[in-house]
């Protein structure tokens, strides 16, 4: 199929929901409309192609979406397409509509599956990087993550007024299972004492080291950002951990910030990023790429293989840490 020109392509959301998802949907179909292809949507990511959920878009179905947090596509993650069975009934349901080109917005789990249905049934996918945790390798930023880290901000500025009215230590865990890079963002934004992040060990020792210190200056209240996935544990245990070494009399106490950082109206930056992006893989489809990733890189659209946005590390900037 891939030797033919896309003509008709589907686009889909997959994985965690992220702000700016509903630009990059808008983007794609206003870009298909454009170069006159027939454009579908597909309900709940790559379950929504085995249900046979897939109907037909226009530049009206996206009217009034790119202010909107989450997606008007819903999302899911499907164990059904990790099974060559599932994959081949999605793959039946594409091809009676001869859907050539699939749009996937999401990470690198997403990424996966596409690499491997585009590998099995010959129809070029480009992927859109949609996550919160700005951890995919081949895009300086990912759709979402300027929102979740101004969601985190806000909450941190109205903690710290808690906290330094009643003279307490906060312990508030940000989203990142295996990346920092929200935590130090919105740490340094915030003016946190400390952050805890996957990427680089702090161990225990040091923050009750860094509280100390503060108590000596007079310092009344401090903020400590945790990642979820830090390896001294969420931000319950490190709490915990830390008041049992330290004065008794120490309020300490833990906000969770959880997938409030999910949600929300996103920012001016992930509308144009998503707006470019969308863009960006629409025409990569029409100029024959296939397995790739669009992204931004030093302000460049570019295509990262999904071999590389799956296996590649990508590292938190030393000049944050």
């Amino acid at each position: 199929m891939s030797a033919k020109k896309v003509n008709k392509i589907a686009v889909l959301t997959s994985g965690g929901d992220a702000p700016g998802m509903n630009a990059a949907i808008r983007a794609v179909v206003r870009t298909s409309v454009y170069h006159g292809l027939q454009v579908f949507g597909v309900a709940r990511g790559y379950n929504g192609m085995i249900d046979d959920d897939i109907f037909e878009m226009d530049s009206k179905s996206v009217g009034n979406i790119i202010q909107r947090g989450g997606t008007i596509l819903k999302t899911a993650r499907s164990k059904e397409f990790f099974e060559i069975e599932g994959r081949k009934i999605a793959y039946e349901n594409l091809k009676k509509r001869g859907i050539n080109g699939i749009v996937v917005i999401g990470g690198d789990g997403s990424f996966k599956g596409a690499q491997k249905f585009s590998n099995e049934f010959d129809i070029p996918c480009i992927g859109i990087p949609g996550t919160i945790d700005k951890d995919i390798a081949g895009s300086d930023f990912t759709i979402g993550f300027d929102t979740a880290v101004n969601t985190a901000v806000e909450a941190i500025d109205k903690i710290r007024d808690t906290a330094d009215s009643h003279d307490r230590v906060f312990f508030i865990e940000v989203m990142g299972r295996d990346s920092g890079y929200i935590a130090i963002e919105c740490g340094i934004a915030g003016g946190a004492e400390a952050v805890m992040i996957p990427e680089n060990l702090t161990p225990i020792s040091e923050i009750v080291n860094i509280l100390e210190q503060g108590i000596s200056k007079a310092k009344s209240s401090s903020i400590v950002v945790v990642a979820e996935g830090d390896e001294e544990g969420n931000a319950q245990i490190v709490a915990k951990n830390i008041k049992d070494r330290m004065d008794e009399n120490l309020d300490i106490r833990v906000t969770t910030l959880g997938h409030i950082q999910r949600g929300g109206i996103p920012t001016a930056y992930d509308r144009i990023l998503a707006s470019r992006l969308g863009l960006g893989a629409l025409e990569g489809l029409l100029r024959g790429e296939k397995n790739v990733m669009a992204g931004v890189v030093n302000n460049q659209l570019i295509y990262t293989p999904f071999h590389d946005t799956i296996t590649k590390k990508k590292p938190v900037s030393e000049d944050l840490i």
